[in-house]
Parts: structure tokens; C-alpha cells; sequence
């Protein structure tokens, strides 16, 4: 892992929020940093979680294959595992308004009540612009940022591409898995894959 500062980090992400729909993200690279607000109008900025690890999941709950792990308990089992390791998880709805899974901050809050999200925060990205930086392209499209603020995953929850909840018990689940190698200082074995679901629901 890259020994980054704090203040390294908050340097980098003056210049990324200067420039906030810049290219995709990259494994291996320094993630870019952002600012959006929860459910309850408070602003959270990703630099704030300087030397932690961090996932970051594309959420919209309209969509069947988000509803596969929401339904079963899988993601909020993922959620709560990852926590409980010291983990940030950040879920982020960039659902344009007027468009399938777009929520106000009450309805995201009922939302997270509802189906006992486990996340540390659930923010707000109706423009889109932090999906589009980060290259959000589905839900759920997973990333995991590392104490020092590298990316290391991108890609789906885990190998099952499909809507079936029955397919979750043998599936591996990419998110855990990386998260254990982290934990052991080894590098990432599996540090991309193919996202699979529902087409983040852009303004355009």
C-alpha cells in the first residue's frame, strides 16, 4: 500500500473536486475525492475518512438485482460485516430526479429503516456527479478504497450475475473477500470484475 498523509490526500482532492467528472476511476490509483449529503442534510466528504478503508455501492432500490441482495439480507450481511472490521460504507443513490430509484432524503430515510440498511451513511447524488466520476455504471456497482486512499476493487458484489437470490449462497463475495486481503496486507486476487444489474438512472 501507498503511505499517503492525510494532508496528501486532501491535497489531491482539491484538485479532483475542482475537476469532479474527470475519467473513471483506475485500480491502483488515487481515489477521487467528493462531497455529498445524506438523508439528513449533512454534508459528508469522503477525505474525512483519511486512513481508513472505505466501499462505496451504487444503490438504487428499483432495481431487481439490488432487490436480490436487499431482499435476502445479503447486502446488509455485507454491510455489517465490513463495519464490523472497521470499515466505512458508503451508499450512494445517483438516481436523477424523475427517474426509477431517484429518493428525497425522508424517502431514503424510511427506506434505510425499512430494509434495516447497515451502512454508515446513505448519500444523495441526483446530478450525478460523483457516479459519472467514478464510473458508476450499474446497481449495485461496488468499489473499495484502502487506508490510504487507493483504489483496489471495482466491479460486482460477487461472481452471480443474475437476479436470483438462490444463487447468492455459492457465490463469492468479491467485496468480503477483498476486504479480508486488506486486512491480511495481502494485494487485492481479484481487483476487478464485470458489475452486473440495473443501469445507473442518470439525468443524461
Amino acid at each position: 500500500m501507498r503511505n499517503l498523509t492525510p494532508f496528501a490526500l486532501a491535497a489531491v482532492a482539491a484538485i479532483a473536486l475542482a475537476s469532479p467528472l474527470s475519467a473513471a476511476q483506475k485500480i491502483g490509483a488515487l481515489a477521487q475525492d467528493f462531497k455529498l449529503t445524506d438523508v439528513n442534510g449533512k454534508t459528508v466528504q469522503l477525505s474525512q475518512f483519511s486512513g481508513k478503508t472505505v466501499v462505496l455501492e451504487w444503490h438504487n432500490p428499483g432495481c431487481p438485482f439490488v432487490s436480490k441482495h436487499y431482499s435476502s439480507g445479503n447486502m446488509q450481511a455485507t454491510q455489517k460485516a465490513a463495519r464490523d472490521q472497521g470499515a466505512i460504507w458508503l451508499t450512494i443513490n445517483s438516481g436523477a430526479k424523475g427517474k426509477q430509484g431517484h429518493m428525497t432524503g425522508s424517502e431514503a430515510k424510511a427506506l434505510i429503516a425499512r430494509q434495516n440498511i447497515q451502512s454508515t451513511n446513505y448519500l444523495l447524488d441526483a446530478r450525478g456527479l460523483v457516479g459519472k466520476a467514478y464510473g458508476a455504471r450499474a446497481t449495485p456497482h461496488m468499489y473499495i478504497i484502502d487506508g490510504s486512499g487507493i483504489l483496489v476493487y471495482q466491479g460486482a458484489i460477487d461472481d452471480r450475475p443474475t437476479a436470483d437470490t438462490a444463487d447468492i449462497k455459492d457465490a463469492r463475495n468479491h467485496v468480503l473477500a477483498a476486504l479480508k486481503e486488506i486486512r491480511s496486507g495481502d494485494e487485492v486476487s481479484v481487483a476487478q470484475s464485470r458489475p452486473y444489474g440495473c443501469s445507473v438512472k442518470y439525468a443524461s
